[in-house]
């Protein structure tokens, strides 16, 4: 895990003069991806591919051990009939449910996601965000989700955000970091640019676009921003960064033009759950149903697969 990187001299200076988002056009070229037919080999592919990189979230208030436990199970063992069915990537939960989700995760492959830094509004002290997440690392997670300060990101106060985001990563030790912009009140794609940098230069291993507690989640254009970016970041300082959308995303439909999105725009490299999540709780049941209608010529019945 490479450290973070030191602030850059005139940081504002850097983050303003990055080229400027043609919003139509980045519509139009998402417009465009989305409207490819996927072949059937390759949809049955994708299917597996996008169940592989799946967070599989809960993130309530209601939440119980559990609940974390069956989600854990699931995450193991999508589909209890076809041991074929491929594990997702992660389990992600509030960082006082980590320690449920390492014990039954463990020797799976599978990670321990946990939020942290005061999700998802991030309205605490740094001291209280390092807390949170040092607490999420001793219960087990390898994975911290933290918030960005969007209050200051907006203020134009980016060394602070800087700052936050080095901090956390310090904090995270051995485990990954995924800084969360909060696309859905950013409001341009310049600053979604401008935040997807920042995060990075300061030594995030992923940038994620939403809570899924704000609307608009994840889209299509706001991801094309950050894949380019992170294509970008790659070419300049060599070292790659995944991203995660998450929130909305809800169809096998949905999550194939994703995959589309990924490859036309970072390239192959980033088709690997190594480098690219999808955050959900809902998608996969979908994309189990699509699965099973491709292998068998028939869906299953919607009580089939269990709900999350």
């Amino acid at each position: 895990m490479s450290a973070p990187t030191q602030a850059i001299p005139e940081l504002r200076g850097f983050l303003h003069g990055l080229p400027g988002v043609d919003r139509v056009g980045a519509e139009a070229r998402v417009a465009t991806l989305a409207s490819r037919s996927i072949k059937t080999t390759a949809k049955q592919w994708a299917l597996d591919m996008a169940i592989s990189m799946i967070d599989l979230t809960t993130l309530e208030g209601q939440d119980t051990p559990g609940k974390v436990r069956a989600l854990c199970a699931k995450a193991k063992r999508p589909d209890p009939a076809d041991p074929t069915a491929p594990m997702v990537a992660a389990v992600c939960v509030y960082p006082d449910l980590a320690h449920v989700a390492a014990a039954e995760l463990k020797g799976s492959g599978i990670h321990v996601a946990s939020v942290a830094t005061a999700f998802p509004s991030g309205r605490t002290s740094l001291e209280v965000k390092l807390a949170d997440v040092k607490y999420a690392v001793s219960a087990g997670a390898d994975e911290v989700d933290m918030v960005i300060d969007r209050g200051a990101f907006l203020a134009g106060d980016y060394q602070l955000v800087f700052d936050e985001i080095a901090a956390v990563k310090e904090a995270c030790g051995t485990a990954h970091l995924k800084v969360i912009l909060e696309t859905g009140e950013l409001v341009t794609l310049d600053n979604v640019r401008r935040a997807s940098w920042l995060a990075m230069l300061a030594g995030a291993d992923f940038i994620k676009t939403s809570t899924g507690k704000v609307t608009p989640a994840a889209t299509l254009p706001v991801t094309l921003v950050m894949l380019e970016a992170v294509r970008d970041f790659r070419e300049s300082h060599g070292r790659q960064v995944g991203v995660k959308p998450a929130g909305g995303i809800r169809t096998a439909k949905d999550a194939i033009r994703y995959l589309v999105l990924v490859n036309e725009t970072a390239g192959e490299d980033w088709l690997d759950p190594r480098w690219f999540r999808l955050g959900a709780s809902s998608l996969l049941n979908d994309l189990l149903m699509q699965r099973t209608k491709m292998m068998t010529g028939r869906y299953s019945g919607p009580d089939y697969f269990t709900l999350d």
